[in-house]
């Protein structure tokens, strides 16, 4: 078994989250899991991600090679096409449907999910509406991971 995950957003929506809640899961399973992460604009809402590496054999290397990822998790719908080059032909990409709106041109959003809609394996929920309906409206990224 393995399953290399590439999890991806801006900073404040919660990747190391995601993160530290898929870790658990794994040392709880007695899963072998490597992790590498960027976060260095992150308190700026620059783009964060992870590089998440999951087996039930020792994993050697924390980064995906390209066209390598079983999945894309995403808390934001731009930053999910950041990372296509990762994901593998059969793999899936799981993300929010709503932006996170941090740069003056950002594209509109119906052209990214557009572009999203043409990988074969695709799911786009609205986590944030998903999460607010559910009592907290900061726990998109937890909807997303739960999507995924």
């Amino acid at each position: 078994m393995k399953n290399d995950i590439i999890l991806s957003g801006v900073g404040g929506q919660g990747i190391l989250s995601i993160a530290a809640a898929i870790g658990l899961a794994a040392v709880s399973n007695k899963l072998f899991l490597k992790q590498s992460e960027v976060h260095g604009m992150s308190q700026r809402g620059g783009d964060v991600q992870s590089h998440f590496r999951l087996s039930d054999k020792p994993v050697a290397s924390d980064l995906i090679p390209l066209g390598q990822a079983d999945l894309i998790i995403s808390v934001e719908p731009m930053e999910s096409l950041r990372y296509l080059p990762w994901l593998s032909n059969e793999g899936w990409l799981v993300t929010n449907s709503v932006p996170f709106i941090n740069i003056n041109d950002y594209p509109p959003l119906e052209e990214i999910l557009n572009e999203i809609r043409k990988i074969k394996n695709n799911i786009i929920i609205d986590a944030d509406s998903v999460a607010k309906d559910a009592g907290s409206s900061r726990a998109g990224n937890i909807v997303v991971l739960g999507a995924a």
